[in-house]
């Protein structure tokens, strides 16, 4: 049987995965998965940043009044708004012209590409997820910001979203960094502090995420008494368990494991509300449409490209547990 038009074979074939890749990686990761849900994974379609509207202060024309009093009407300045810079990625799909050949036929190429393009997902899905845990630094500052930069252990230096955080106190996270290591006796106390300090009204910590050891530290604080299991984490494929404290229940969420990002020791206590996740509409895991041939090689190369980053609305809302 005749070998198909390889480039066409391609095209056709990564065109039908585009939609399915951006919610999988979405599902890969725990957070993104929650985000998903709240309807914080929104595009941005553009400009030299992407801009993060926020609220930064309550507006300052309320007062009593009593009768005629004259009541205050004058401008109040409560809204600002972050700027995150663009981050770009790409993993590539590659087949040369001698594979062409060497999987001659229309089922042969396909089981090729098939494999290369899930190695190639899982790639640009694991690259993400960890880059969701990152403070922005990898990669010579080119891996997006994640919660190492957003929720980060020393939240009163350093800029986040061009907001200086040394200057604005409204744009610090809460962060308790002990000196003296957790255990299972002690976890709780230390979960219900940071839970508390991060209540306002009915807004709370919604999810908290944690690495192997925090995770089994709270898990074997629970072994007396019955756990309870978080139904809509484990029913997405995470291990999780439920923290009723202060606020609102709140999902514990694993992201250890084989693989897991999230920094050792440590527990991010999140208010998902008002944390962003911001792809291009025209790079959200998205393949190429155009040919694209190497120049000086005997193959055909498409990628699949991201742009965009993590971005974040309300830093007091946040915190973070861990040790020093």
């Amino acid at each position: 049987m005749a070998s198909p038009n390889l480039s066409e074979l391609v095209t056709t074939t990564l065109r039908n995965r585009t939609g399915q890749l951006a919610d999988n990686v979405s599902e890969n990761n725990a957070l993104l998965s929650r985000l998903r849900k709240r309807g914080n994974i929104k595009t941005a379609d553009g400009g030299r940043t992407i801009v993060q509207e926020l609220e930064y202060a309550e507006n300052g024309t309320f007062g009593y009044y009593s009768g005629y009093e004259t009541i205050d009407i004058s401008p109040s300045d409560v809204l600002s708004a972050a700027e995150f810079d663009w981050k770009q990625a790409s993993c590539a799909v590659v087949i040369s012209g001698l594979e062409e050949i060497q999987n001659s036929g229309a089922s042969a190429i396909i089981n090729l590409l098939g494999s290369r393009i899930k190695n190639a997902e899982r790639t640009m899905m694991n690259k993400i997820s960890e880059g969701v845990y990152s403070d922005g630094t990898g990669e010579g500052g080119k891996q997006i910001g994640g919660l190492q930069l957003l929720v980060a252990d020393d939240p009163t230096t350093g800029t986040v979203g061009g907001i200086d955080r040394a200057t604005y106190d409204f744009w610090r996270n809460e962060a308790t960094v002990s000196g003296t290591a957790a255990t299972s006796s002690n976890i709780k106390d230390r979960m219900n502090a940071m839970a508390t300090s991060l209540v306002r009204g009915t807004d709370g910590t919604d999810m908290i995420v944690a690495d192997n050891a925090y995770y089994n530290l709270y898990l074997s604080s629970l072994q007396d008494i019955q756990r309870i299991q978080s139904e809509d984490m484990a029913g997405a494929g995470f291990t999780s368990l439920k923290y009723f404290g202060a606020g609102k229940a709140a999902d514990v969420v694993l992201d250890g494991g084989k693989g897991g990002a999230c920094p050792t020791n440590t527990m991010y206590f999140l208010n998902t509300d008002y944390i962003h996740f911001r792809p291009h509409p025209s790079r959200n895991f998205t393949y190429e449409s155009d040919e694209r041939k190497a120049i000086n090689q005997d193959a055909i190369v498409k990628l699949n490209l991201f742009a965009g980053n993590m971005t974040l609305s309300n830093a007091s809302l946040q915190g973070v547990l861990t040790e020093s």
